[in-house]
């Protein structure tokens, strides 16, 4: 297989190696301690590592040392209508220090309200008084971090009449307006499309694809809606879906070859089955690189 390239952009919000890498679950730790097989990067979920020590932060010093970091948030609730809670942000601020990853990304959703955390992410309305509010929380945890993050696309099964503009549009204006990098994330491109009936490619022709530094991969879950509908949940259960790859390689004719992750974080396999996946995005963006180059 041909070679990837290492180098990160200057002046990039992700460092990472343009290549596959794979989400860090404990389970195999001891064997990517022991065995150290080749992976452009592990991504660590950040609100899992807001204690001090352990056990668990052994492990995860012990893997810096040998793989590049990404550290994904999940929880600071970007859209929320409320402050960003400014404990979230000194954990978070804490853990980067810790472990300098390479990358830091957090969604574009909502999760908490009057002190709840909700164990989802949650849409937001496409309007003005929105899209000020994520530009000021996204603003405030840049100061705060002291590092540009990655703004992730979501996965929305509803959406809103209130909302005065396309997705792609109020994403496109966050970046613009804040400097931030983007994650796009193609399994949330399909899951969304598929569900409000939109067509993925035209979404992608729409993406500020410029702002774009790291990708994410990962396989849905499928149902019918009440209608009989084709209904697709974003559930980190299962093997990239064939539509999802070939959507990953008209991404990469777009913008070439970036750091892209596989998620699987229900129903996790060996570490075997992560690595296979890990090989097959490495192998279709250089396929599609070569092709777009051409």
């Amino acid at each position: 297989m041909a070679s990837l390239s290492n180098d990160a952009c200057c002046g990039s919000a992700s460092a990472l190696p343009r290549r596959a890498g794979v989400g860090f679950k404990t389970q195999h730790g001891a064997r990517l301690l022991a065995e150290r097989p080749a992976l452009g990067f592990l991504e660590i979920h950040a609100e899992n590592y807001f204690g001090e020590g352990g056990p668990p932060h052994a492990q995860l010093s012990a893997l810096r040392e040998i793989y590049p970091f990404s550290i994904h948030g999940v929880g600071l609730s970007l859209g929320g209508i409320e402050p960003l809670d400014p404990d979230h942000l000194m954990a978070l601020y804490h853990l980067l220090d810790r472990y300098e990853p390479d990358a830091f990304s957090e969604h574009l959703a909502w999760s908490t309200h009057a002190g709840v955390y909700f164990n989802d992410l949650l849409p937001i309305v496409y309007d003005r008084e929105a899209l000020d509010r994520v530009v000021a929380h996204v603003d405030q945890t840049q100061t705060i971090l002291k590092r540009r993050l990655l703004l992730e696309n979501p996965s929305t099964y509803v959406g809103f009449a209130q909302s005065e503009m396309d997705e792609t549009e109020f994403i496109a204006e966050v970046a613009r307006r804040t400097g931030c990098g983007l994650l796009l994330d193609v399994n949330n491109v399909m899951v969304s499309c598929v569900n409000h009936g939109r067509d993925p490619a035209a979404y992608l022709s729409a993406f500020p694809m410029r702002h774009v530094e790291e990708l994410h991969l990962a396989g849905y879950a499928e149902d019918k809606d009440s209608l009989g509908a084709r209904l697709l949940i974003d559930a980190h259960c299962a093997p990239v879906a064939d539509d999802v790859w070939a959507l990953f390689a008209r991404v990469i004719r777009q913008v070439g070859v970036k750091p892209t992750l596989i998620e699987w974080d229900n129903d996790v396999p060996e570490l075997d089955a992560l690595l296979a996946q890990a090989r097959r995005a490495d192998e279709v963006m250089v396929q599609n690189a070569l092709a777009a180059a051409s």
